[in-house]
Order: structure tokens, then sequence, then C-alpha cells
């Protein structure tokens, strides 16, 4: 019976995500932190950058890489992200009969933290389900019915800024009562390693277009430079240096797609000194150099 509500769920949530595009790609709906993606075909690889959110598939199946290791998952699994966490994604089922279906729900940290304060917690594990920042857990019917009632929200906007953060509540809830909760706990948990990792990376993060100094940076989480390294290296599987790569090139793709903006301009913006070189680390992430890379994103989202 179980299984037959969830497909029931799972195609009500297709329909209605078919029936908002009229093309491919992102869509951002009227609730901040809901948005879809739907694509026709599969996809090579591309390098993406995860923020706390909790994605779900609904048609369809992808494959995750976190440096050597490869995940997939499809609409029986979930994928949680508990901090901006870079990865290489390809879309590995889609056709123009059965596209590709996903959404996602970002969090802030406030939200997690108010959920987190009001549920039992048991001791942490000693053996973590995954040591990295993306956790992989079992989709069922109790936590696909009120990801499909936020869906459901958009059919009647006034009710959205009241109902829409009760529900997200409640999905969090859901998730953190079941291996979530353990996979949470480890990068909030003040004082321990992971949770000075997290600090680090929102410390580039947010200043990712200066220049990196990594004895600065372990002196203001009190830790020294090869436990930094290794910490960071451990949750993220990049180095520092990597992960601000990682962080300037999306940045540098995003306002080129959005901006009027010559790449040698955005190259400065982000942090690079020579244009040539931002260039050849641009084609080297993505296939192409900028400019041609922009160009057929640019006819993939028209066409």
């Amino acid at each position: 019976m179980d299984a037959k509500i969830f497909d029931q769920y799972r195609q009500e949530l297709i329909e209605r995500i078919q029936a908002k595009y009229v093309n491919e790609g992102l869509l951002e709906t009227a609730i901040a932190s809901l948005c879809f993606y739907n694509v026709a075909e599969t996809t090579e690889f591309l390098t993406t950058i995860y923020e706390p959110s909790l994605c779900i598939i609904v048609q369809g199946a992808k494959a995750v890489g976190l440096g050597d290791e490869m995940y997939l998952y499809d609409p029986y699994t979930y994928l949680l992200s508990s901090l901006h966490m870079p990865a290489r994604v390809r879309i590995a089922e889609a056709s123009p009969n059965k596209p590709y279906l996903s959404l996602k729900i970002t969090f802030t940290m406030e939200e997690i933290f108010d959920v987190l304060k009001e549920i039992e917690t048991a001791p942490l594990k000693s053996n973590p389900s995954s040591d990295h920042g993306l956790h992989f857990g079992d989709m069922n019917k109790d936590l696909l019915e009120p990801i499909l009632r936020l869906v459901r929200l958009l059919d009647t906007p006034k009710n959205i800024p009241v109902l829409s953060p009760l529900i997200i509540k409640e999905i969090l809830y859901l998730i953190m009562s079941d291996e979530g909760g353990d996979f949470f706990r480890r990068y909030v948990m003040e004082g321990s390693a992971t949770q000075r990792i997290v600090k680090v990376i929102t410390k580039i993060k947010d200043d990712f277009a200066e220049k990196l100094d990594i004895s600065d940076l372990a002196k203001s989480v009190s830790m020294s430079e090869s436990s930094l390294y290794h910490n960071f290296k451990k949750i993220t599987r990049m180095s520092p240096l990597q992960f601000q790569k990682t962080l300037r090139l999306n940045e540098a793709r995003r306002r080129l797609m959005s901006q009027d903006i010559e790449a040698s301009q955005v190259a400065f913006d982000v942090g690079y000194e020579s244009p040539s070189q931002f260039s050849r680390e641009y084609a080297r992430m993505f296939g192409l150099p900028p400019k041609t890379d922009i160009k057929q994103m640019m006819g993939n989202c028209k066409s």
C-alpha cells in the first residue's frame, strides 16, 4: 500500500512540475527556497555547488561525483547537503518522452538550528553514514507527502507566506528524525573539527575573490595548517585552493550568463589576475572557453 501511495504522490509531482514549464532548465518558483529542474536529455559531467538543501528526483536519475567516489541517485533516494559543497554531476537518465525532473528545497542555518533544538538527540554514531558534506537517504511516502503539499501551495499564492515556512519545518523535522539528524549535527556542533571546517568554507565562500591565506584561515579556527587541510579535504574532497577556484569559476559562469559583460572583466571581478589563466581554467572545468560555452548555453536555453 505504501508503494502505491508513494507512486501516486510522485506522479502528481511529475504532472505539477511539467505544467510549470515552457522551456527546459532551472525554474525558480514563488516559494523562494523551492526550485525545479527539467532537462530532456542526458548530459556530460559538470561541476556544481550544492548549498544547504534537500534535493529529490521525481523522474530520471543523476550521477554525483565527489573526488574518486561516484553515487547514483533516483526517485527512491534523496540527497541532503549540509554546506556549500562542490560536486561533479551528470544527468544519467532522461529523454524527450520522460525528461529528468527534480526539485530542490534550500534551508537557512536558522531553520536547521530551529528544528535541531526541538528534537531529542541520541549520541552521535562513531561511524557516520557519510564523512563528507553530502548524505544520500531513502525516500519514502511520509517525506514525499509534505513535499507535495509544498508544491501544491504554488496554486494558492496568498497562502505561501504563512504555510510554506511551516511545511519546510515539517520536512526538516522528518529528515532530522532519521539519519539526516546525525548528518546535520556533525556540521553544527560547536567546537568540533567538522564545525570549524564549516566556518572555513563559509569564509572562503564569502570572500572567494580575495587571495587565500591558509595560515590565517587555520589561525582563525584554532587549527594547524595540516589539520585544516586534512579535514577540509575529507569533507569537500578538495583542497581549500581547489574549492576557491570552483567557487570563482561557477560565479564567473553565472555572471556571464546573466550579464552583458566581457570575460576579461569577469576574470578580474572573481579574483583572477590573468584573463588567459581564467580562460584556461574555465575551459578545463566546463569543457569550452568562456565565450563559446556561454553561447552554447544560451542557445540551449532558447531551444
